[in-house]
């Protein structure tokens, strides 16, 4: 091949790889939508994280994501990718039976499934689980998720063995409630949950059938309305998990929420929201995750 050719060869080589990576192709900051994100997280008293993705696009845009923001409970998300990664390659089942015993129910955590079953001696499906993990953000099933994926360590494996790098999975729900100080060790930066999101919306960790399984859970889930989805209009499709810790002298160093929200023309936003040191109260701190939903929704329903 002459020089000419090989030249030819190398620049259709890379007209290919710009087409399978929009990513490539977009400005790594939206400025515009990066300004008005700022402005609203100013106003508040509190240290606010924001990863946001246009999928479609690869428009992007973040605010703190220099910090290793502590997930609570969003972590639930990641974790149950993990389970289904481990039912897609047969480890488990979904009509596998777990008994909870009353040794399992952990006290003074929140848990719908001891409030139904308060002695516990019931059998449940890791479906029935991963429902009251996922969608109920129930601790003591998150708990025995991490008991039957062989703890911790193997979640946190496949994370960063899918490219996510830049988040921590290392603590069960009741190591967290054991000590104030440990919710930090389950951290993300906001970028890297908004990357995470995007993956899963389109489809790169699981079989079709798991992902789906996955995103029902989250699209029908009963964890707090009054964040991302409080001002967006109502009926929008919102795949989310949320994250709270108790308050600790009027202060939350965590109030949480992530998830993929589905745009009117059928595009997608990949958003994700930590606030850490909040001392806005609780409505307050809920309200301004409210606000940053709202902006990023009505930036991509008209541009």
């Amino acid at each position: 091949m002459n020089r000419n050719g090989l030249l030819l060869l190398v620049l259709l080589l890379q007209v290919g790889l710009n087409r399978n990576n929009v990513h490539a192709q977009t400005p790594v900051q939206n400025k515009e939508l990066r300004t008005v994100l700022h402005t609203i997280a100013s106003k508040y008293k509190a240290t606010v994280g924001v990863g946001v993705i246009h999928i479609e696009s690869g428009d992007t845009v973040t605010l703190n994501n220099e910090v290793h923001f502590p997930m609570q409970s969003v972590y639930k998300f990641p974790q149950a990718l993990a389970v289904m990664n481990q039912i897609d390659q047969g480890k488990l089942r979904l009509n596998q039976v777990y008994h909870v015993t009353k040794a399992d129910l952990l006290d003074e955590t929140w848990s719908p499934l001891k409030k139904k079953y308060p002695e516990g001696n019931v059998d449940l499906t890791v479906a029935e689980l991963l429902d009251y993990s996922v969608s109920k953000s129930d601790n003591i099933a998150c708990d025995i998720l991490f008991q039957l994926a062989k703890g911790t360590k193997p979640v946190n494996q496949f994370i960063h063995q899918i490219g996510i790098k830049n988040m921590e999975i290392v603590a069960t729900e009741h190591e967290m409630h054991s000590d104030w100080k440990i919710q930090y060790t389950n951290w993300s930066t906001p970028l890297e949950m908004a990357r995470l999101l995007e993956g899963f919306q389109q489809k790169k960790y699981l079989s079709d059938s798991s992902n789906l399984f996955l995103m029902n859970l989250m699209i029908e889930s009963t964890n707090d309305p009054g964040r991302i989805k409080a001002l967006i209009p109502e009926g929008t499709l919102v795949a989310h998990k949320t994250g709270t810790s108790d308050s600790r002298n009027g202060v939350y160093d965590a109030c949480n929420d992530v998830g993929v929200i589905t745009l009117p023309d059928g595009t997608h936003v990949a958003l994700s929201v930590f606030v850490s040191k909040s001392s806005e109260g609780y409505d307050d701190t809920r309200k301004l995750i409210a606000e940053l939903a709202k902006a990023v929704y009505d930036h991509y329903s008209v541009n």
